[in-house]
């Protein structure tokens, strides 16, 4: 009896003093704040990281010459200003007066230079790791007009290179990205621990407006649930990608912001194996699915269906033909099936672990499929395996997952073109490809519009994937808290968040 009556008393003083000031959810009496993630940094380097959740991380610590805003316009950040020559061959950036990294060194045009060969691959010594970006290879020329000037010459029209140089700047020569990355962004890094967390402290010489928050630790959990569990214990301020049941059980402290996640989740199929080297397969799986009912199963209706890679947050570009060309029909299915000279059709769907969203799709998918006499075998791997044996290695059948992109229509579908390096699906089609370089090179809107669309349809038809949705991002807020910003790409913003008043 005493025993029950000491601990009822320590809990009513730790409810005490936890009420008082504004709290990290570490206890400590600070400003700062604790986030939930699934997904652990599968690199601090930025030219390295693939991972979408890791880049939504290193955003708050890395700019490029330009960086988005919630608007999805791109502004001038690590550079002051830019001009583009009228034939398009010539983009020219001004950096930005007193701009200096995290480590207190000044940014030159120089490092400028150094990060965007980097990027382009244009290093004379390959760095072993760096992912070299395909659209940058335009790039013919870097030239370092004077420490605060740089010049980029390309070998042919891009209208769209802006969109990728948001790529990050970096020092020159800098080896120590790996362990300590330095950056320019609102927030520098502070710490790293694998599979337990990942420390960013405020920016007090930024360039810009300045972070509100002092710290911000981003707690890591490959288990989903567990991170929940936390968020109910009240030891996390912040968790993005709820599942619908998750946003249905917040504790009231809590508040559901809702956004887009803007990307576009997938049945994506390996085109190199069988049975899905067989267009008319593909299709089949197409038309067995309902995407309507994926959304109303996993999502809770929130989503919006798409029927190729580009969301529909790409308005503009965005081919609502393409996203009505299949429609649940489970004898068109079957027929294609006997067609392709299949029956009894079984194969493995491979789907990383920590994203509970994915898996419950996979689940769906597996129950609609078994209504068209397809078999799915479910096999759930965790996130480095998944990396480095589906998007690495290419060993799989078929996976589910979700596809971001950065602010350029290109790169909604770049990933697609028969020799891209991150061309995971073994998708190989000289029409696309065409299409494709005709579109990046176009400087009339209109005719570039045409071409996505056209794109798209060629691409729902060969149904390298059987797109289902941009998913609505659910987000669970502590109501102490405001600040939340959504941006049309991927991203985890920090910068603006802050203890309400």
């Amino acid at each position: 009896m005493k025993r029950n009556v000491l601990l009822c008393a320590l809990i009513i003083i730790m409810t005490l003093l936890c009420g008082c000031g504004k709290e990290g959810t570490n206890g400590e009496q600070a400003n700062s704040i604790t986030v939930g993630i699934s997904q652990d940094m599968d690199s601090l380097d930025p030219h390295i990281a693939v991972a979408a959740g890791t880049k939504e991380v290193l955003f708050n610590v890395f700019e490029g010459l330009v960086k988005p805003d919630t608007e999805g316009n791109l502004n001038p950040a690590v550079a002051e200003e830019y001009k583009i020559s009228e034939d398009g061959m010539k983009y020219t950036f001004i950096l930005r007066e007193g701009i200096s990294f995290h480590n207190g060194e000044r940014v030159t045009a120089a490092d400028v230079e150094y990060s965007i060969r980097r990027c382009a691959g244009m290093l004379e010594t390959k760095e072993e790791g760096v992912i070299v970006e395909p659209a940058l290879s335009v790039i013919s020329q870097i030239n370092v007009v004077d420490e605060k000037t740089i010049e980029l010459v390309l070998s042919k029209k891009d209208t769209e290179l802006l969109g990728y140089l948001t790529c990050a700047i970096i020092p020159k020569d800098y080896k120590e990205m790996k362990s300590n990355p330095v950056g320019t962004g609102p927030f520098k890094f502070e710490s790293y621990k694998p599979l337990e967390s990942i420390v960013l402290a405020k920016n007090e010489e930024y360039w810009g407006d300045k972070a509100y928050l002092d710290k911000v630790t981003f707690k890591i959990s490959a288990d989903t649930d567990a991170l929940f569990l936390e968020l109910m214990g009240g030891n996390v301020d912040i968790i993005p990608y709820l599942t619908d049941a998750q946003a249905q059980s917040l504790p009231d402290d809590y508040e559901l912001k809702v956004g887009t996640m803007n990307l576009v989740q997938g049945v994506y199929f390996n085109c190199d194996r069988e049975p899905f080297n067989n267009e008319k397969v593909r299709q089949a799986m197409c038309y067995a699915i309902d995407r309507q009912n994926i959304i109303d199963m996993v999502a809770g209706g929130r989503g919006e269906i798409t029927g190729s890679n580009v969301s529909p947050r790409f308005a503009k570009y965005f081919s609502t033909q393409a996203r009505d060309l299949y429609s649940k029909d489970v004898n068109k299915a079957k027929e294609l099936l006997k067609e392709a000279g299949i029956s009894n059709l079984s194969f493995t769907l491979t789907v990383p672990s920590n994203y509970t969203f994915h898996v419950d799709t996979a689940q769906v998918v597996a129950g609609q499929l078994k209504e068209a006499g397809i078999t799915v075998n479910i096999e759930q791997v965790d996130w480095a395996t998944w990396l480095s044996r589906v998007y690495g290695d290419r060993d799989y059948q078929a996976t589910i997952i979700g596809l971001a992109s950065d602010l350029a229509p290109s790169d909604t579908v770049a990933r697609f073109y028969s020799s891209a390096s991150n061309n995971f699906v073994n998708y190989n089609s000289n029409e696309f490809d065409m299409l494709f370089e005709e579109a990046k090179a176009s400087s009339d809107d209109d005719k570039k519009v045409e071409l996505y669309n056209k794109i798209q349809m060629l691409m729902a038809k060969d149904a390298p994937a059987a797109y289902i949705q941009d998913p609505a991002l659910l987000m669970a807020v502590s109501s102490k808290l405001e600040g939340v910003r959504f941006y049309p790409v991927q991203v985890l913003d920090m910068s603006g968040i802050k203890y309400k008043d």
